[in-house]
């Protein structure tokens, strides 16, 4: 038996393939390599260039490699980028999803962990927000989340499979071995700027707006690390395995940072300052996102190990040094 990660050459994708690596799996990585990297997928796993809405090759590799579980993270992920592009976030978070459901239908796959977002509430009346709040998404990325997890409750409803989806909070951070990191170029996660402006690879950076109404007039998120990210998707797996019935659960630390606090700390861990100016707010950003994990931590045992923000910059900071080395840019 098998698990097939969708998106495993990105960045949360291939650190979730060293995971599962790292754990004894049998892993299928199918990622079509637009974002992706090659040599961020774990050597023991198997890596088969596609689109995950290709359903005559999901339910190819769902037989040929005995595959019980789908980890889906391919998708486009930029929030502005979705206003601009709402047809294309739609034709690639959502119908492609469409497409691997339904052949996990038809293959008889029993789970699925689904990559969702924090973006589905919009900007919450009530924070830390929990998983009962509205969904009220500001923009076409977030509503293309959102209509996968309607599709996934129900396909569950109908259908002998059982899923996760994890309400995504802000990912940073790199894997502590420094096997994989964010190395998408032109990325635009915050830690990831700052880190780049630090180590020169930016002349300067950009804050989008100084005018939300919060502390210091800059939007605050909860910034999570990428390992505890996936060490999550692994408790998901094992919750679905022993017969979990299926759940959506915000995946944060329950605490927030605003954009000035984290490039202060940025500039702190790195010794290093550097240039930053402002721009106007940018359109479908909510101001303030934290989330309630106790549903996480009561249904999946989950228990972060890296809810540390200086340790997730410094692992994003020797993360951008190793790419340098490999001519990443």
């Amino acid at each position: 038996m098998s698990v097939l990660v969708t998106g495993g050459a990105g960045y949360i994708g291939s650190h979730m393939v060293w995971q599962l690596i790292d754990s004894g799996e049998e892993t299928v990585v199918l990622d079509n390599l637009t974002t992706g990297f090659d040599w961020a997928v774990a050597p023991e796993a198997t890596l088969v260039g596609g689109e995950c809405g290709d359903a005559a090759l999901v339910e190819r590799l769902i037989d040929e490699h005995a595959v019980e579980a789908i980890i889906h993270f391919a998708g486009s992920v930029v929030v502005p980028d979705s206003v601009a592009d709402p047809l294309g976030y739609y034709r690639n978070n959502t119908v492609q999803a469409h497409a691997l459901i339904q052949a996990a239908v038809r293959a008889k796959v029993r789970h699925f962990i689904f990559s969702s977002t924090c973006a589905v509430y919009g900007t919450p009346s009530v924070v830390p927000v929990n998983e009962d709040a509205p969904l009220l998404p500001e923009s076409p990325y977030g509503r293309s989340k959102q209509m996968v997890e309607m599709m996934l409750a129900d396909t569950a409803r109908a259908h002998d499979i059982s899923y996760v989806a994890l309400r995504y909070f802000n990912v940073a951070g790199a894997d502590p071995a420094g096997r994989t990191g964010q190395s998408t170029r032109g990325a635009t996660h915050l830690i990831k700027v700052a880190c780049e402006t630090a180590l020169e690879k930016r002349e300067q950076m950009t804050v989008y707006g100084t005018d939300y109404p919060t502390a210091d007039g800059t939007c605050v998120r909860d910034y999570i690390h990428v390992t505890d990210l996936v060490r999550a998707h692994a408790d998901a797996l094992a919750y679905l395995r022993s017969g979990g019935e299926s759940l959506v659960a915000n995946c944060g630390y329950g605490r927030g940072f605003s954009v000035l606090e984290v490039i202060e700390t940025v500039k702190k861990v790195s010794g290093r300052d550097f240039k930053v100016v402002t721009g106007g707010q940018r359109p479908g950003d909510p101001v303030s996102v934290i989330a309630a994990p106790a549903l996480i931590k009561k249904r999946l045992g989950w228990r972060p190990d890296h809810d540390n923000l200086e340790e997730i910059v410094g692992s994003a900071l020797s993360w951008e040094v190793s790419l340098s080395r490999r001519n990443v840019t």
